[in-house]
């Protein structure tokens, strides 16, 4: 099971040094459920990622409400699937998801995930070409995001 955000900041927070917190990352990147093989495709993969990436949103339907919109209907969810054969990324990767746990498809859309990851100073300590990479994945959930509201608006107007 994934920390929630507040046990991630202060596990984060905890580690003594940048080394530590490396290893931390690694730790979480083994927390990412098995990726399942179907989603191993081209569509899927990161494009502009120095790793082999994936991410893969699939939709849910929830019927709690979504306390980020103050809604009391239906919302769409999403279950998250990644996997890197980088083992930092993969870490990074479920940062990602632990920030996006619980949030509606609308919510996904409308957050800025890049000021969380600014207060980590993450992309201080990562190559840029790696920092180009996570900037790869969240822009890929964006539009994945996009692509399923999309389609789910499509859905509920037929």
């Amino acid at each position: 099971m994934l920390p929630t955000k507040n046990q991630l900041l202060k596990n984060f927070y905890s580690c003594a040094n940048w080394e530590e917190k490396y290893l931390y990352i690694i730790d979480l990147g083994k927390l990412l459920p098995i990726f399942p093989e179907r989603f191993r495709t081209t569509k899927y993969l990161i494009k502009n990622c120095q790793s082999n990436t994936w991410i893969a949103l699939i939709p849910i339907l929830n019927k709690k409400p979504d306390q980020h919109l103050n809604k009391n209907q239906n919302t769409s969810f999403v279950k998250f699937y990644g996997d890197s054969d980088s083992v930092i990324i993969k870490g990074i990767i479920t940062i990602i998801f632990i920030v996006y746990q619980n949030l509606s498809i609308e919510s996904i859309i409308n957050f800025d995930i890049r000021h969380f990851l600014t207060q980590l100073a993450l992309n201080q300590h990562l190559t840029i070409s790696r920092s180009q990479g996570v900037y790869s994945i969240l822009d890929d959930i964006q539009t994945q995001s996009n692509n399923l509201l999309l389609s789910s608006s499509k859905t509920h107007l037929t």
